[in-house]
């Protein structure tokens, strides 16, 4: 799909802002930051506060509109959408302070008397765009930390999710100086006269496809990208695995948001003899989370529009159905579903997913599993089910993905501690906590070098020093 296209809905947003405007804002955004207003640490902290306080007071109809977009269930909107974002938010505004402070490093003798430090500095203005499938939070989040870093920003939400596009341009368009962050709607026309502008910095997360477009539209201005893609993850499953833990894990991590999660884990990759013990637990697990009509339940998500479920929905013939398998267009429902003998050839292993369809594969020894997941493009997430600690220390060693869990998936999402990317075709940079200040900060290193003595070693004419100068270089 090697189009801007990619970024279309089958109901595209009315309104597209044109490149004239796009620039008047950019030009904007740029006086704005050389006034050096984005500068000041107590402008930072109270303009995140002034975020915190507007998402709060929008909390309701954030979920409404998530709701309204694909039927988000509450809770799911909440833990991993506004209640994510607003802890986020207040992490931030803990640890802004030092995480803002130079940063002293060692320094060598070559440089006596000296001392070295590092400088988080911005790069200026940021265009943050979003995906459709967590609307709020993996737009805002990068939001966050482009504002904690002291830069301007222009953020283009999802027109996939067109209620929550529409909320979120409010809330930010409400609530500051479009000099200093702003939000606008529109679909490929508005993200194409965007990406032709020059930024100091773009943050990207969507499709690796897209993300291939977004790159080489950097490129014309040599314009430092993160990109944050996505997959095939993989769930590999050994013997000695508690079958019913690791069942409800995998299936909680695979059908949340009906499968639409970046992260989800795309397929799993069992050890022969346990398959059909753990496809039943899958079994227990999705009755016990939705009930025996998952099309009734309140707490399972719709795919997002026609042209994604028809997708999916074309995978229902691979293989065997062992769980589920019932769809239903009006509503754009496809139920948790388990494929069985499932071929590495067919289409549904071609592609990432992105839906509450999860195909079983088996191995026989383990080496041979992560020969298998590392034939193909490094995955975002790998998450790895087994007792055996040995086991575990080798995966981690052995198979290549942007980060992943040992006995459970996602989680790792929920630390703000630890920094969030992928890896090859899963992405480019990581983030949240003090790693989305990093990204979003040019680290400038400064030597401040003492004058009351200039060792006279390094100047020309260099005569016969050489091999003191090497013997200094051993010491060292």
């Amino acid at each position: 799909m090697n189009s801007f296209n990619t970024f279309t809905n089958q109901h595209p947003p009315e309104q597209e802002t044109g490149p004239v405007a796009i620039k008047e804002l950019l030009q904007r955004q740029r006086d704005f930051f050389a006034g050096g207003h984005t500068v000041d640490l107590a402008f930072r902290k109270s303009q995140l506060r002034l975020l915190l306080q507007a998402i709060k007071s929008h909390e309701q109809e954030l979920m409404d509109a998530m709701y309204a977009d694909f039927r988000k269930p509450a809770f799911e909107t909440y833990t991993t959408e506004v209640g994510f974002v607003e802890m986020e938010l207040q992490l931030v505004l803990k640890k802004l302070e030092k995480w803002s402070r130079p940063r002293r490093v060692s320094e060598t003798w070559l440089n006596f008397p000296a001392s070295s430090h590092i400088y988080s500095q911005p790069y200026g203005v940021a265009l943050i765009i979003g995906p459709w499938n967590y609307p709020l939070q993996l737009v805002l989040n990068p939001l966050i930390g482009a504002m904690a870093a002291g830069n301007c920003a222009i953020v283009k939400p999802s027109e996939l999710a067109p209620a929550t596009s529409a909320v979120i341009s409010r809330l930010i368009n409400t609530t500051f100086n479009p000099a200093y962050v702003a939000a606008l709607e529109g679909g490929v026309s508005t993200t194409r006269n965007l990406l032709a502008q020059r930024f100091d910095y773009i943050f990207f997360t969507g499709s690796t496809q897209v993300g291939r477009l977004v790159m080489k539209a950097a490129a014309e201005h040599l314009t430092p990208v993160t990109l944050e893609l996505g997959g095939k993850s993989p769930a590999i499953v050994a013997e000695d695995a508690d079958l019913g833990l690791t069942a409800r894990r995998i299936a909680w991590g695979k059908f949340m948001n009906a499968g639409q999660t970046c992260v989800a884990p795309d397929y799993v990759l069992v050890q022969e003899q346990v398959k059909d013990e753990l496809i039943e637990q899958l079994r227990i697990a999705i009755t016990q989370f939705y009930g025996p009509e998952p099309e009734a339940s309140t707490d399972f998500a719709r795919i997002i529009n026609d042209r994604h479920f028809q997708r999916l929905s074309n995978y229902l013939q691979d293989g065997l159905v062992r769980i589920g398998g019932q769809t239903n267009p009006a509503s754009r429902y496809i139920s948790p579903t388990v494929l069985d003998q499932i071929t590495w050839s067919q289409p549904v292993m071609q592609e990432e997913i992105f839906g509450p369809i999860l195909p079983i594969l088996t191995y026989s020894k383990l080496n041979e599993a992560i020969e298998q997941v590392n034939t193909g493009e490094k995955p975002l997430a790998l998450y790895f089910f087994s007792s055996n600690k040995h086991q575990q220390d080798w995966v981690l060693e052995q198979a290549h993905f942007g980060g992943g869990c040992i006995n459970d998936t996602m989680s790792h999402l929920a630390n703000p501690n630890l920094p969030f990317g992928g890896v090859g075709e899963s992405g480019i940079g990581s983030y949240h906590g003090q790693s989305s200040f990093d990204l979003f900060s040019n680290q400038k290193s400064v030597v401040r070098r003492g004058t009351w003595l200039d060792i006279p070693l390094r100047y020309p004419p260099y005569g016969n020093r050489l091999k003191l100068i090497r013997k200094v270089f051993k010491w060292l």
